[in-house]
């Protein structure tokens, strides 16, 4: 699959099957600025179009300090109400558009993640994280609040009451305390950081494309529903991948004791 070259974006496919997606303005903190809105929304869309021989995206940003420090205020300095706005519904396309990506979407926060960095972040299906990494919603601090699904992931993410705290404050918080409240799924040194996501990401892209994809929209989905509705839902997924090539491959390989050749058919 070929991606355009993108002005704020770096692309590269890291191994056949893994898509490494970089935020590349570490000049200002890898800030979105209205082209990496758009430059993101195309991305989202040409994979959720085809994926191509993508089964798992991994999300970080340039630098060693920041991952994303959120929206370009410089850029949103003097914006009337009208460009405002214009620019927040093009970011919000963006963002809806990673969260119903059926890809997998690990994020690799090599730094600091605030505001719409963390939202962006949230709208992965997981965290890796280096250790000195701090997170933040700052939004109240600066009039305005979370737009981005930050008052929806985050909750969701680490439980209603400690995510009001931290929106309502718009204080930091470590890495420690990222991953002992269930934000981040595990700290790496910055060395370890994307070769423990890669690793990750190669177990993912190695197990059936289908399976994982159907995974993805169990658990969001099914998330939103009353339990017992979530589970006909999750069975309506599994019977998706009854009569898929991938599902008989993957019996004949186990009682041939082989690793199975997914082709996500």
């Amino acid at each position: 699959m070929e991606l355009p070259n993108y002005a704020t974006l770096k692309t590269e496919m890291a191994e056949p099957h893994v898509l490494v997606v970089t935020l590349n303005r570490p000049e200002v903190g890898n800030a979105i600025n209205t082209q990496m809105g758009r430059d993101f929304l195309d991305l989202w869309t040409r994979l959720t179009e085809d994926a191509g021989e993508v089964r798992c995206v991994v999300l970080t940003g340039a630098g060693e300090k920041i991952f994303c420090s959120g929206g370009d205020l410089k850029e949103r300095n003097g914006m009337s109400k009208e460009q405002w706005v214009r620019q927040h519904q093009l970011f919000e396309r963006q963002y809806w558009t990673l969260v119903d990506l059926t890809l997998p979407v690990i994020a690799a926060v090599n730094g600091h993640a605030y505001a719409g960095g963390l939202e962006t972040a949230l709208s992965c299906d997981f965290i890796y994280a280096v250790n000195s990494a701090r997170f933040a919603l700052t939004e109240v601090t600066l009039g305005i609040m979370p737009g981005a699904g930050g008052t929806q992931n985050l909750p969701r993410a680490l439980g209603e009451r400690r995510a009001k705290e931290i929106i309502m404050t718009g204080r930091p918080f470590g890495a420690q305390q990222a991953y002992d409240w269930g934000l981040a799924n595990e700290l790496c040194e910055p060395r370890e950081l994307m070769p423990k996501v890669l690793e990750t990401a190669r177990v993912i892209a190695a197990n059936a494309p289908l399976s994982v994809r159907q995974v993805k929209k169990s658990v969001r989905f099914g998330m939103q529903m009353e339990l017992k509705t979530a589970y006909r839902f999750e069975v309506e997924a599994y019977n998706h991948l009854v009569e898929t090539e991938d599902r008989y491959e993957g019996v004949r390989a186990f009682n041939e004791k082989r690793k199975a050749v997914f082709k996500g058919r």
